[in-house]
């Protein structure tokens, strides 16, 4: 048997390696079967001209497989014993295979073992509601009487003639540190941090300092600040910007939205870009187009549709702990297919869903800095005629669902924001040599040498809000 496998192995590689996208295909099908053993004896085998050529798809597809281990590294009997500390009691192999029919457990074959997925104990608490339920409705509510206040807050004020409202100027400080003897010393690291950028909600960026010289990046969908340092032995490498930014808040209620809503121009650039597939992760297919008109039933006016998708998303999908972007091949297919999923996952269903139908949708991420509550956070934009792009945050419709504010983050953002992506997967400015550690979004900062690209546990980040003041 084995030397059967090898002499396949030995046809398929002489096969394969003629035709470059022939072995990136097969490699990639590999990984989604979790051979992975026979996907790293492939890439070995390659010719140099071949692996000199396409050395960054190789270290992309290397580098995926490693993720993918990393964040399934549990064994079934660990699992196990840890959902028995929960119960407080035993619970039966039947048990656990009927979970893992239902998508409690998330899992993967890799090399012919079993392996659960690392945060899967702690989605399997969120996402067991018969007896784990906790985001009931009292929670809900006390969650969105937070969010009211800055509501209140906001509608206290006066919009301006793009309907934007209760402007602050926000201070802000990133920074990251490489750890020590991660990068040899002598070697220059290269790193690239997030920064607002310009739009409605935001203007007035102004970067204060740097830590090192810096360049702003230029054409990207993922702003960023460059920076670049030498890395001393036995110490860490240090990167910190100052920044400040006017941002403001910016809804329109489902009244005003219906009241002001036109037919599309199916012809203009902005429909035809963003009804139409981005691969990998916006990618409209019979399939999607199906479920969106079954999700909309007979109503033809975009604002509703798009509510409708917006309340059957919020209703179905529970938020659960997120493996590596980067692992996933296509995020809405696999959210569905899950049944849950995180903030940018849910967003990126939602534009998918939306642009299957014949709605403009985008991406829009960053972070979120409501305070006490300041983290990575990803929502999107819908486009109606007449009125133009309107924020939409689908993570905030489980929090919000059947409060006061159910529609109000359908098509508004609270200031409580800094938006510094306007796509997803593009390329940085400037480019970087290796696969990024989050090849989806730019919101951590990305970090690497001529040596590799620095993973996450290899660097810390942190993001300060020094003061938010209101502009008079």
């Amino acid at each position: 048997m084995k030397e059967q496998l090898l002499l396949t192995l030995s046809l398929l590689t002489a096969t394969v390696c003629a035709d470059a996208q022939g072995w990136k295909t097969a490699a990639e099908r590999y990984i989604a079967d979790g051979e992975f053993a026979k996907t790293e004896w492939m890439l070995r085998g390659l010719p140099q001209a071949e692996k000199d050529a396409h050395s960054l798809q190789i270290d992309s597809l290397n580098a995926i497989m490693k993720r993918i281990r990393k964040d399934f590294c549990i064994t079934p009997a660990e699992g196990k014993l840890r959902i028995e500390e929960i119960y407080g009691h035993e619970v039966t192999d039947k048990q656990i295979a009927q979970w893992k029919l239902d998508k409690l457990i998330e899992y993967m074959d890799i090399d012919g073992q079993e392996w659960w997925f690392r945060r899967g104990i702690g989605n399997f608490k969120l996402l067991k509601h018969a007896e784990f339920e906790v985001r009931d409705q009292a929670s809900r509510d006390a969650e969105a009487a937070s969010l009211r206040k800055y509501y209140d807050e906001a509608m206290a004020t006066k919009a301006n003639k793009d309907g934007v409202r209760n402007w602050h100027r926000n201070n802000i400080t990133m920074t990251i540190d490489v750890k020590p003897d991660v990068v040899p010393a002598g070697e220059v690291v290269r790193v690239w941090m997030p920064i607002p950028y310009e739009n409605l909600r935001q203007k007035n960026i102004k970067l204060l300092s740097s830590s090192h010289k810096a360049t702003m990046s230029e054409g990207s969908i993922h702003h960023t600040v460059y920076m670049e340092a030498v890395a001393e032995k036995g110490k860490p490498t240090h990167f910190e910007i100052n920044y400040t930014y006017d941002v403001g808040e910016r809804s329109f209620t489902q009244e005003c939205l219906l009241k002001r809503v036109k037919p599309y121009d199916t012809e203009s650039d902005v429909y035809r870009r963003y009804t139409s597939s981005e691969y990998p992760h916006q990618v409209v297919t019979p399939a999607m187009k199906a479920l969106a008109l079954d999700i909309v039933g007979t109503e033809k006016n975009p604002v509703l549709q798009a509510s409708r998708i917006y309340d059957w998303i919020s209703a179905n999908f529970k938020w659960a702990g997120a493996r590596e972007y980067s692992t996933i091949p296509n995020i809405p297919e696999y959210v569905l297919h899950i049944g849950h999923g995180d903030c940018g996952q849910v967003s990126l269903l939602y534009i998918t869903l939306c642009r299957s139908i014949g709605i403009p949708a985008r991406w829009e991420s960053g972070w979120m800095l409501h305070p006490g509550e300041i983290n990575l956070h990803d929502w999107s934009e819908t486009y109606f005629e007449g009125i133009g792009w309107v924020p939409t945050d689908q993570s905030f419709g489980r929090t919000t669902l059947a409060t006061s504010l159910q529609d109000y983050y359908k098509a508004g953002m609270d200031i409580y924001r800094m938006a510094a992506n306007e796509g997803v997967c593009g390329e940085f400015s400037p480019k970087k040599t290796f696969i990024r550690s989050e090849t989806v979004d730019s919101q951590t900062g990305e970090v690497e040498w001529r040596g590799g690209n620095l993973e996450y546990g290899q660097f810390s980040y942190d993001l300060t809000v020094n003061s938010s003041e209101p502009i008079k």
